[in-house]
Formats: C-alpha cells, sequence, structure tokens
C-alpha cells in the first residue's frame, strides 16, 4: 500500500508492522514484570496487604495495552485503532495464558473479562494516539 504525504511516497512494510508489533508487546510486558516485581517487593518488605492487588493488575495492564497499541500503530499508515486492538487483545490473551501456565487455572470470571475489554480498549486508545503521533 503507497500514499503520497508531503510530496513523498511513504510505503507499508508488513513485516515492519508485524516487528512493531512485537517490539510494542516486548515493552508492554516489560512495563508489566517491573511492576509487579516492584509490587511484589513492596508487599513482601512492607505492611501492604494483599487487597490493592486486582487494583494494580488492572491499572498496570491498561498503561501497558495502551504501550503495545501505540507502538504497534507508531508504523501504521492507517487504522491505528485495529493496530491497537489487536496489540491490546495479544496482551490480554497473553495473560491469560501465562495464568493458566503458572497453575491459578483457567476461569473466564468477572475480574479476567474486564481485564480483557480494558485491555483491547486500552491498546485501541494507544493505537489512536500512536498514529496520530507517527512521524510517516
Amino acid at each position: 500500500m503507497e500514499r503520497v504525504k508531503k510530496n513523498k511516497i511513504v510505503t507499508e512494510d508488513k513485516y515492519s508492522q508485524l516487528i512493531a508489533l512485537g517490539v510494542g508487546l516486548a515493552v508492554a510486558y516489560a512495563i508489566t514484570c517491573i511492576v509487579f516485581i516492584a509490587y511484589a517487593i513492596l508487599i513482601t518488605y512492607t505492611n501492604t496487604s494483599m487487597d490493592s492487588l486486582p487494583l494494580v493488575v488492572t491499572v498496570t495492564s491498561v498503561i501497558s495495552s495502551i504501550v503495545a497499541g501505540y507502538d504497534a500503530a507508531k508504523a501504521a499508515l492507517r487504522r491505528g485503532w485495529l493496530w491497537g486492538l489487536f496489540a491490546g487483545f495479544l496482551y490480554a490473551l497473553v495473560l491469560v495464558i501465562i495464568g493458566y501456565w503458572v497453575g491459578q487455572g483457567f476461569s473466564f470470571d468477572l475480574r479476567t473479562t474486564t481485564t480483557l475489554l480494558l485491555a483491547v480498549a486500552g491498546g485501541g486508545l494507544g493505537g489512536v494516539i500512536g498514529i496520530n503521533f507517527s512521524k510517516r
């Protein structure tokens, strides 16, 4: 796909788009790991209770999916919101798979559904922001 912008032709490369999606997901999971490790240290060495754990997981998931959507949409020429939704969905899907893998079991309850929907919405928001701030 080509389009002309400011007297130059810009081409959309599918491989660079997939690489941007992968980089966005990697950055999102790096943010998630850093926050989760910091929160685990905070819980371990202070008197902080585990009552705020669902809030921390939800906020971290939304912020990370916004970052993933932003990075995925930066390389796109159009439909940044769609690339962002896709990045948010992949982010949430991998979180669910990791939760199942580490022994939490697969339960599609209200918390899982809420996290999935918020991650997809956050990815879409990040995609809208990313496509509008892209340098192409």
